[in-house]
Protein backbone atom coordinates (compact mmCIF):
# COMPACT_ATOMS: atom_id res chain seq x y z
CA UNK A 1 0.00 0.00 0.00
CA UNK A 2 1.21 3.42 -1.15
CA UNK A 3 2.60 5.83 1.58
CA UNK A 4 2.01 9.41 2.27
CA UNK A 5 3.80 11.64 1.33
CA UNK A 6 6.91 12.27 3.83
CA UNK A 7 7.46 15.63 5.45
CA UNK A 8 10.78 17.41 3.31
CA UNK A 9 8.43 16.18 0.65
CA UNK A 10 5.46 18.26 1.84
CA UNK A 11 7.59 21.35 2.34
CA UNK A 12 8.74 20.96 -1.10
CA UNK A 13 5.44 20.95 -2.54
CA UNK A 14 4.21 24.10 -0.82
CA UNK A 15 7.37 25.84 -2.00
CA UNK A 16 6.96 24.86 -5.47
CA UNK A 17 3.17 25.18 -5.89
CA UNK A 18 4.08 28.98 -3.99
CA UNK A 19 7.02 29.45 -6.57
CA UNK A 20 3.87 28.23 -9.23
CA UNK A 21 1.76 30.97 -8.04
CA UNK A 22 3.41 33.74 -8.12
CA UNK A 23 4.84 33.53 -11.45
CA UNK A 24 1.33 33.86 -12.45
CA UNK A 25 1.10 36.85 -10.35
CA UNK A 26 4.05 38.21 -12.30
CA UNK A 27 2.50 37.55 -15.30
CA UNK A 28 -0.86 38.06 -15.00
CA UNK A 29 -2.09 41.20 -16.73
CA UNK A 30 -3.00 43.31 -13.84
CA UNK A 31 -3.91 42.08 -10.16
CA UNK A 32 -7.68 43.08 -10.21
CA UNK A 33 -8.34 39.83 -12.76
CA UNK A 34 -11.73 38.16 -11.38
CA UNK A 35 -10.84 34.93 -10.09
CA UNK A 36 -13.83 32.26 -11.66
CA UNK A 37 -13.81 29.78 -8.78
CA UNK A 38 -13.58 32.06 -5.95
CA UNK A 39 -16.70 34.76 -6.84
CA UNK A 40 -16.19 38.40 -6.24
CA UNK A 41 -12.44 37.91 -5.58
CA UNK A 42 -9.80 39.40 -7.58
CA UNK A 43 -5.80 38.19 -8.05
CA UNK A 44 -4.96 40.74 -5.41
CA UNK A 45 -7.82 38.73 -2.84
CA UNK A 46 -6.50 35.56 -3.64
CA UNK A 47 -2.67 36.84 -2.90
CA UNK A 48 -3.97 38.74 0.16
CA UNK A 49 -6.32 35.12 1.31
CA UNK A 50 -3.00 32.65 0.49
CA UNK A 51 -0.27 34.97 2.02
CA UNK A 52 -2.38 35.81 4.98
CA UNK A 53 -2.81 32.31 5.28
CA UNK A 54 0.83 30.95 5.39
CA UNK A 55 1.40 33.77 8.22
CA UNK A 56 -1.44 32.51 10.21
CA UNK A 57 -0.16 28.99 9.90
CA UNK A 58 3.51 30.07 10.73
CA UNK A 59 1.73 31.53 13.90
CA UNK A 60 -0.24 28.24 14.43
CA UNK A 61 2.74 25.82 14.22
CA UNK A 62 5.30 28.01 15.92
CA UNK A 63 2.98 28.10 19.02
CA UNK A 64 2.29 24.39 20.19
CA UNK A 65 -0.19 22.59 21.03
CA UNK A 66 -3.31 24.59 21.74
CA UNK A 67 -7.17 24.64 22.28
CA UNK A 68 -7.60 27.51 19.67
CA UNK A 69 -5.16 29.45 17.51
CA UNK A 70 -3.19 32.54 19.03
CA UNK A 71 -4.98 35.70 19.60
CA UNK A 72 -2.51 37.50 18.36
CA UNK A 73 -2.20 35.50 15.24
CA UNK A 74 -6.22 35.73 14.67
CA UNK A 75 -6.15 39.65 14.82
CA UNK A 76 -3.05 40.22 12.70
CA UNK A 77 -5.01 38.26 10.12
CA UNK A 78 -8.47 40.52 10.50
CA UNK A 79 -6.31 43.64 10.33
CA UNK A 80 -3.97 42.43 7.46
CA UNK A 81 -2.48 44.98 4.66
CA UNK A 82 -0.86 43.84 1.96
CA UNK A 83 1.30 45.92 -0.65
CA UNK A 84 -0.46 47.68 -3.74
CA UNK A 85 2.59 47.87 -6.12
CA UNK A 86 3.11 44.14 -7.87
CA UNK A 87 6.96 43.49 -7.12
CA UNK A 88 6.34 44.86 -3.34
CA UNK A 89 3.37 42.54 -2.95
CA UNK A 90 5.17 39.21 -4.59
CA UNK A 91 8.13 40.31 -1.79
CA UNK A 92 5.69 40.12 0.67
CA UNK A 93 4.30 37.03 -0.84
CA UNK A 94 7.52 34.94 -0.96
CA UNK A 95 8.24 36.19 2.65
CA UNK A 96 4.66 35.03 4.00
CA UNK A 97 5.64 31.28 2.65
CA UNK A 98 9.04 31.40 4.00
CA UNK A 99 7.67 32.34 7.58
CA UNK A 100 5.58 29.01 7.15
CA UNK A 101 8.08 26.48 5.77
CA UNK A 102 10.82 27.99 8.93
CA UNK A 103 7.75 27.64 11.47
CA UNK A 104 7.15 23.86 9.76
CA UNK A 105 11.34 22.74 9.67
CA UNK A 106 11.68 24.24 13.54
CA UNK A 107 8.81 21.94 14.68
CA UNK A 108 9.04 19.07 13.24
CA UNK A 109 6.06 16.73 12.10
CA UNK A 110 5.05 15.48 15.03
CA UNK A 111 5.07 18.84 16.71
CA UNK A 112 1.17 19.39 17.83
CA UNK A 113 -0.67 22.22 17.13
CA UNK A 114 -4.21 24.03 17.19
CA UNK A 115 -6.23 22.85 14.12
CA UNK A 116 -9.68 23.01 12.94
CA UNK A 117 -10.32 19.17 12.01
CA UNK A 118 -9.60 17.58 15.61
CA UNK A 119 -12.57 14.95 14.98
CA UNK A 120 -10.84 14.38 11.65
CA UNK A 121 -8.63 11.20 10.23
CA UNK A 122 -5.81 13.90 9.81
CA UNK A 123 -3.09 14.84 13.25
CA UNK A 124 -3.37 18.20 14.97
CA UNK A 125 0.72 17.90 14.37
CA UNK A 126 2.49 20.64 11.75
CA UNK A 127 2.77 17.16 9.73
CA UNK A 128 -0.70 16.99 9.28
CA UNK A 129 -1.02 21.22 8.68
CA UNK A 130 1.89 20.61 5.91
CA UNK A 131 -0.30 18.01 4.55
CA UNK A 132 -3.28 19.90 4.32
CA UNK A 133 -1.67 23.56 3.53
CA UNK A 134 0.08 21.35 0.42
CA UNK A 135 -3.54 21.12 -0.83
CA UNK A 136 -4.65 24.79 0.03
CA UNK A 137 -1.67 26.07 -1.89
CA UNK A 138 -2.13 23.71 -5.02
CA UNK A 139 -5.83 24.79 -5.20
CA UNK A 140 -5.22 28.21 -5.25
CA UNK A 141 -2.76 28.13 -7.35
CA UNK A 142 -4.86 26.32 -10.03
CA UNK A 143 -7.60 29.24 -9.14
CA UNK A 144 -5.09 32.02 -10.17
CA UNK A 145 -4.32 30.31 -13.35
CA UNK A 146 -7.82 30.25 -14.26
CA UNK A 147 -7.82 33.71 -13.30
CA UNK A 148 -4.33 34.43 -15.81
CA UNK A 149 -5.31 31.93 -18.72
CA UNK A 150 -2.85 29.93 -17.79
CA UNK A 151 -4.13 26.85 -16.28
CA UNK A 152 -2.44 23.28 -16.06
CA UNK A 153 -3.57 20.28 -13.78
CA UNK A 154 -2.35 19.67 -10.50
CA UNK A 155 0.85 17.87 -10.39
CA UNK A 156 0.39 13.55 -9.99
CA UNK A 157 2.42 13.26 -6.86
CA UNK A 158 0.47 16.52 -5.00
CA UNK A 159 -2.86 15.36 -6.23
CA UNK A 160 -3.05 11.48 -5.26
CA UNK A 161 -1.79 12.47 -2.07
CA UNK A 162 -4.80 15.43 -2.13
CA UNK A 163 -7.34 12.93 -2.79
CA UNK A 164 -6.84 11.13 0.74
CA UNK A 165 -5.88 14.41 2.63
CA UNK A 166 -9.09 16.12 1.59
CA UNK A 167 -11.45 13.24 2.55
CA UNK A 168 -9.52 12.42 6.13
CA UNK A 169 -9.49 16.50 6.99
CA UNK A 170 -12.73 17.66 5.22
CA UNK A 171 -15.25 14.68 5.22
CA UNK A 172 -14.44 12.24 7.71
CA UNK A 173 -16.47 12.96 11.36
CA UNK A 174 -18.15 11.30 14.11
CA UNK A 175 -21.59 13.05 13.44
CA UNK A 176 -24.06 10.65 12.20
CA UNK A 177 -25.11 10.81 8.11
CA UNK A 178 -28.79 11.58 8.20
CA UNK A 179 -29.58 9.22 5.16
CA UNK A 180 -29.76 6.20 4.08
CA UNK A 181 -25.80 4.47 5.17
CA UNK A 182 -23.91 3.40 1.68
CA UNK A 183 -20.66 4.76 0.62
CA UNK A 184 -18.91 5.91 -1.73
CA UNK A 185 -15.47 5.31 -3.80
CA UNK A 186 -12.87 7.62 -5.27
CA UNK A 187 -11.00 5.91 -8.23
CA UNK A 188 -8.03 7.90 -9.68
CA UNK A 189 -6.73 6.91 -12.80
CA UNK A 190 -2.68 6.98 -11.84
CA UNK A 191 -3.83 3.87 -9.95
CA UNK A 192 -5.22 4.34 -6.04
CA UNK A 193 -8.37 4.17 -4.73
CA UNK A 194 -10.32 5.25 -1.70
CA UNK A 195 -14.09 4.14 0.03
CA UNK A 196 -16.08 6.76 2.11
CA UNK A 197 -18.35 4.84 4.33
CA UNK A 198 -21.23 6.78 5.83
CA UNK A 199 -23.48 5.88 8.49
CA UNK A 200 -25.17 6.25 11.99
CA UNK A 201 -21.39 6.15 13.01
CA UNK A 202 -20.55 8.93 11.06
CA UNK A 203 -18.37 9.09 7.84
CA UNK A 204 -15.06 7.43 7.50
CA UNK A 205 -12.35 6.99 5.46
CA UNK A 206 -9.96 3.58 3.78
CA UNK A 207 -7.84 3.05 1.29
CA UNK A 208 -8.99 0.17 -0.62
CA UNK A 209 -7.54 -1.60 -3.56
CA UNK A 210 -7.74 0.36 -6.95
CA UNK A 211 -10.25 -2.06 -9.80
CA UNK A 212 -8.02 -3.45 -12.74
CA UNK A 213 -9.35 -5.01 -16.08
CA UNK A 214 -9.10 -8.30 -14.75
CA UNK A 215 -10.92 -7.68 -11.59
CA UNK A 216 -13.25 -5.38 -12.40
CA UNK A 217 -15.52 -3.09 -9.92
CA UNK A 218 -17.93 -4.07 -7.47
CA UNK A 219 -20.75 -1.90 -7.97
CA UNK A 220 -22.92 -3.03 -5.10
CA UNK A 221 -20.52 -2.17 -2.23
CA UNK A 222 -20.60 1.53 -2.90
CA UNK A 223 -24.15 3.90 -3.55
CA UNK A 224 -21.51 6.02 -6.15
CA UNK A 225 -18.24 5.49 -7.85
CA UNK A 226 -16.39 8.40 -8.84
CA UNK A 227 -13.59 7.77 -11.50
CA UNK A 228 -10.72 10.68 -13.07
CA UNK A 229 -7.61 11.43 -12.50
CA UNK A 230 -6.05 12.50 -9.37
CA UNK A 231 -6.40 15.91 -10.22
CA UNK A 232 -9.86 15.89 -11.72
CA UNK A 233 -10.81 14.49 -8.35
CA UNK A 234 -8.97 17.40 -6.04
CA UNK A 235 -10.58 19.66 -8.16
CA UNK A 236 -14.00 17.93 -7.57
CA UNK A 237 -14.03 17.34 -4.42
CA UNK A 238 -12.64 21.43 -3.51
CA UNK A 239 -15.82 22.57 -5.40
CA UNK A 240 -13.68 23.59 -8.86
CA UNK A 241 -15.19 20.97 -11.05
CA UNK A 242 -18.79 19.36 -11.49
CA UNK A 243 -19.40 15.85 -11.79
CA UNK A 244 -20.31 15.90 -14.57
CA UNK A 245 -16.48 16.42 -15.66
CA UNK A 246 -15.50 12.81 -14.43
CA UNK A 247 -17.64 9.60 -14.66
CA UNK A 248 -19.43 8.49 -12.15
CA UNK A 249 -21.01 4.78 -11.52
CA UNK A 250 -24.17 3.97 -9.38
CA UNK A 251 -26.35 6.83 -8.00
CA UNK A 252 -25.20 10.34 -9.13
CA UNK A 253 -27.73 12.03 -6.60
CA UNK A 254 -25.90 10.45 -3.21
CA UNK A 255 -22.95 12.63 -4.45
CA UNK A 256 -25.77 15.91 -3.83
CA UNK A 257 -26.36 14.89 -0.57
CA UNK A 258 -22.94 14.28 0.67
CA UNK A 259 -21.54 17.66 -0.88
CA UNK A 260 -24.93 19.30 1.25
CA UNK A 261 -24.15 17.95 4.50
CA UNK A 262 -23.12 19.70 6.69
CA UNK A 263 -22.07 17.63 10.08
CA UNK A 264 -22.89 19.28 13.22
CA UNK A 265 -18.99 18.06 14.31
CA UNK A 266 -15.61 18.34 12.57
Amino acid sequence: MEKNLEFPDLLRLIDERSTAFRAVVAAAPGLDAQVPTCPGWTLLDLVKHLGGGDRFWAAIVGAGSADAPPAEAVAARAALEVPQEREALLAWLEASTQLLLGALRAAGPESGCWTWWPASQSPQTAGGTARHRVQETAVHTYDAQLAGGTLQPLPVELALDGVEEFLFTVCATPSAWPHKPTAFDFHAAEGRSWRLTVDGDGARITRIPAPTAATGEDSDAAGASVHGTASELVLYLYDRIQADSLHVDGDAGLLDLLRAWEPEEK
